[in-house]
């Protein structure tokens, strides 16, 4: 019998756990690479590069190169061009995740997105998902100073689902999301088929790991406690 964990409101990551995004990410990668005649990075490799916003990426993706400040700064422009016109194209939802997403609202809990992807791209991607409507609070990566795994961004979530971080739940992929949890004083669930930088999440360094995205139905009970 699982343990189910009474919360006020969840809060979800983006880029690995509600939606496979590599693919146009990658896209967007080899039109950089093209454009400015760089060495192209495979699928597999920008799979392990997400996670940390776009310039992070694009860094990752350049490698040493990305030592020179005035290639950086035009890699990344050229990266925001290019994914912005792929943005969505052959991105995916994870098997029940409108599902999951629509069984949460119509039980009454307040949903946000917590995401280290910049508004401009975080905003037509859940629109053109259909996930939008569901969250009452999207927080980008850019909507704050800090990213994650500053606790910043769930904090702020949590304000603006009105709960005490304790009462909030986030579900994410990667050790940022854990990170940022813990040090929002947030209970965290790990999903384990995202990106999460090439390192399998441990059990132990989370509150609980989804088997899928239905599995959070029968782990979570409602509560008023603020």
């Amino acid at each position: 019998m699982k343990n189910t964990r009474a919360v006020a409101a969840i809060s979800f990551d983006l880029d690995g756990t509600l939606l496979d995004t590599v693919p146009d990410l990658a896209a967007a990668a080899r039109d950089m690479a093209l454009e400015l005649g760089l060495p192209p990075r495979r699928e597999d490799e920008v799979r392990v590069f997400v996670g940390r916003g776009i310039p992070n990426l694009v860094e990752r993706c350049l490698g040493e190169r990305a030592q020179d400040a005035a290639l950086l700064a035009q890699a990344i422009e050229t990266f925001k061009r290019g994914y912005r016109a792929r943005n969505g194209a052959h991105s995916t939802a994870y098997p029940g995740a409108h599902d999951t997403l629509a069984a949460l609202k119509a039980a009454g809990f307040p949903l946000a997105c917590v995401t280290n992807k910049a508004a401009d791209f975080t905003e037509p991607l859940l629109e053109l998902m259909k996930l939008r409507a569901y969250f009452d609070c999207v927080v980008s990566g850019d909507t704050l100073p800090q990213k994650k795994p500053d606790p910043a961004p769930l904090l702020h979530a949590a304000a603006q689902l009105g709960c005490a971080p304790a009462a909030l739940l986030h579900i994410g992929d990667s050790y940022n999301d854990i990170d940022c949890a813990r040090a929002a004083g947030v209970p965290v669930f790990g999903v384990p088929w995202g990106y999460s930088e090439g390192r399998v999440l441990d059990a132990k360094d989370c509150d609980g790991l989804l088997s899928s995205l239905p599995d959070l139905l029968d782990r979570v009970t409602l509560s008023t406690g603020h």
